[in-house]
């Protein structure tokens, strides 16, 4: 079964109590969803942002191969005494806009607090486990962007230390160019929302079956 449709994240959103923009009379209404994998720090670009948007009677949804994780060098060399940030599953609306990362080139960059995990044990593995007690919340940069500017990236490295970043630069330009589309009709506001893929197949798991008198049946 195909995990990241539509009407599985609409069904995800809905029992999380998430806003699913879906404007039928208007385009480009974007979702912005970022997908973590199930891992502990690869340093790869192993995760995906989902980009879902309805085109009149038809429901678009894009993939992209980013990271959500930052890099072993910032695991291993946090820039902040707490530890390097881990941005947690939630929504957060309205909390990016378009601007420039680092002063340096367009992207998504955060203007709303976060909430983020710190991973302050210096290894090359983000424990899942135990950073969910050291929570965070502020202003930290965690920003949208591209890793390699010319073609692709293959290892996260220094690309991330805590920022959402894509794999491919050609997957990028496509991104931003829906982002500015977008903002031309609703805004330069945007709502990102960061699932964590093993919760999502729970619900998924829980929401296809229901129990009936004969045991579990299929809706």
């Amino acid at each position: 079964m195909e995990l990241l449709t539509p009407k599985n994240i609409k069904s995800y959103f809905a029992a999380k109590e998430y806003k699913f923009f879906d404007t039928p009379n208007k385009l480009l209404n974007l979702n912005l969803i970022g997908v973590r994998r199930d891992n502990q720090g690869t340093n790869t670009f192993d995760d995906f942002l989902l980009v879902m948007y309805r085109e009149e009677e038809l429901m678009v949804s894009n993939r992209y191969q980013i990271t959500t994780d930052p890099g072993k060098y910032w695991l291993k060399n946090p820039t902040n005494p707490k530890g390097t940030a881990v941005l947690a599953p939630g929504q957060y609306r309205g909390t990016w806009q378009i601007g420039k990362h680092q002063g340096k080139y367009e992207a998504l960059v955060q203007r709303k607090k976060v909430k983020v995990w710190r991973d302050n044990n210096k290894d090359e593995i983000i424990d899942y486990n135990n950073i969910t007690l050291l929570s965070d919340e502020g202003y930290f940069g965690i920003n949208i962007h591209r890793s390699n500017p010319y073609d692709q990236s293959y290892v996260i490295n220094k690309w991330s230390a805590g920022c959402q970043v894509f794999k491919k630069i050609e997957d990028y330009n496509k991104f931003m160019q829906l982002c500015n589309d977008s903002a031309g009709i609703y805004g330069n506001s945007f709502t990102y929302t960061l699932i964590d893929e093993k919760d999502l197949r729970k619900h998924l798991n829980s929401w296809l079956f229901i129990d009936s008198p004969i045991g579990k049946e299929k809706i």
